[in-house]
């Protein structure tokens, strides 16, 4: 069975954007040590015009063959023309209430329950799903989420959009690994314990 894997970029103080949703500020603690790492391991998280401009285009995925996200985290690529911002994966879904299809045949809308859609993804052959975002979306899937892969910046910034909006209520992880990077990066990964 796949799993969904929740692998999202942060602050110190668990902020994946502005209030606004932003995350254009956390683009500024990408350097080389860093963009290498992700090329290695993650190289499918990287967007088709990223792949393109690292030399990477043609690197398999390693991890993930379908990416799940909201509506916000869609908008930014789709305002600077890219409307399948993972053309290199197999599934590209969107999760939206209030579009009503996507510019792009390769880009599936899911407009349902997003957890009933999730599990009948999870039940089909292929690698991982990669929840890409954003806070609603991960708040929605919080009992479907297996795993969590959370890149950590080395800023805070005292308010923002959080990795979650799923509400109050522990969930128990267990560390299986943690990369700390010369930029003060950490990449850690966590499986949730069930």
């Amino acid at each position: 069975m796949r799993k969904l894997t929740y692998f999202i970029a942060t602050t110190v103080d668990g902020f994946i954007g502005a209030p606004d949703g932003d995350a254009d500020f956390l683009y500024g603690h990408l350097d080389a040590e860093f963009i290498a790492h992700l090329t290695a391991e993650y190289p499918e998280t990287i967007s088709a015009a990223g792949r393109v401009q690292l030399g990477i285009e043609d690197a398999a995925p390693k991890r993930f063959d379908a990416v799940l996200m909201g509506r916000r985290t869609y908008d930014p690529g789709l305002k600077a023309g890219m409307t399948s911002p993972y053309g290199h994966l197999r599934e590209q879904y969107v999760v939206s209430r209030t579009l009503v299809g996507t510019p792009d045949p390769q880009v599936t809308l899911i407009s349902g329950d997003v957890a009933a859609k999730v599990r009948e993804l999870k039940a089909r052959d292929g690698l991982g799903i990669w929840l890409c975002g954003g806070a609603d979306l991960a708040g929605q899937l919080g009992d479907e989420i297996d795993e969590y892969i959370v890149k950590t910046y080395p800023v805070v910034v005292g308010t923002g959009m959080p990795m979650s909006r799923a509400g109050f209520g522990m969930r128990p992880l267990e560390l299986t690994g943690c990369t700390v990077l010369g930029g003060g990066q950490t990449v850690t990964s966590y499986t949730v314990k069930r």
